[in-house]
């Protein structure tokens, strides 16, 4: 084989992983194109065939009946404010927690952080009962305590924090001690600047879950007062039938923010997730 034949080969060996690429994106996007299609349609056009991308008669008024009808707004808001206190919750301490299972030396230290990790392996669904017994005892049924305060605990945060925190050269830890710094200073000073992306991937992580999280606000809200966007979108499937252009009417509200989020904080999860890089 020449080289001329080589690089025939080569090119048509690119083109067809080129198209095997682009055919995978196009079958990935395909749900989310028809969801953005079918907000924009009228009733009763959601289900012809064949599918139709492109509305014939295009409308808004979904959109519209969507706030007015039911308490999007509230929903959204509640979302939003359960969201952004949890993930400040969640990185403020598992930052601690990681700062001292990772710089910190203490007796039974790494014993007591595979004992910690271990928990990972309990379902989430098993500790849901006791969960919610303790809420009830303190009397946070229906409340935001009760959206926020549990959910702000969570182990792979640690862990994620610890990896990071691992990184960072010991020599800046001893000048700040030799400076007169105590652990923390070094910790706010020192550990937590030099881990900025991993704290930007943990909170796209923790910001996403709990944005998607539906059981456990199913289980300890009963009004809509403070249902957030998932219980919300549940209200708009009906018992005997679905309205899909107000459902993904909806469903378009409920994704705005949290592809806002990615976008603005994408650049820092990449940096994050090369740095936390499985260091031990």
């Amino acid at each position: 084989m020449n080289e001329q034949q080589l690089k025939r080969r080569n090119l048509i060996k690119k083109i067809l992983f080129y198209l095997v690429l682009i055919g995978g994106a196009f079958i990935m996007l395909v749900p989310f194109l028809w969801m953005l299609s079918t907000s924009f349609k009228p009733s009763g056009a959601t289900m012809v065939f064949p599918p139709e991308f492109i509305p014939e008669n295009p409308t808004t008024e979904n959109y519209k009946e969507v706030t007015e009808v039911f308490p999007m707004m509230r929903f959204l808001w509640n979302s939003i404010f359960v969201a952004v206190l949890t993930t400040i919750g969640q990185i403020i301490l598992s930052a601690m927690a990681a700062y001292a299972f990772a710089r910190m030396h203490f007796k039974g230290r790494d014993k007591l952080f595979l004992l910690y990790l271990a928990t990972m392996m309990v379902p989430t669904q098993v500790t849901m009962i006791p969960q919610f017994i303790l809420i009830k005892e303190f009397g946070w049924l229906d409340s935001y305590q009760a959206l926020i305060i549990p959910t702000m605990f969570g182990v792979f945060g640690t862990f994620l924090m610890r990896q990071a925190m691992l990184s960072v050269p010991r020599e800046l830890e001893e000048a700040a001690f030799m400076d007169g710094a105590n652990h923390f200073k070094v910790f706010l000073n020192v550990c937590l600047p030099a881990v900025k992306p991993t704290i930007a991937t943990l909170a796209i992580f923790t910001f996403m879950q709990s944005w998607n999280n539906f059981l456990w606000p199913l289980i300890v809200v009963n009004s809509n007062d403070k249902a957030t966007l998932p219980l919300g979108l549940s209200l708009l499937e009906g018992r005997w039938g679905t309205d899909w252009s107000l459902m993904m009417a909806g469903v378009v509200i409920s994704i705005v923010p949290i592809l806002a989020v990615y976008l603005f904080a994408q650049k820092y999860f990449i940096q994050g997730m090369t740095m936390s890089g499985m260091k031990e």
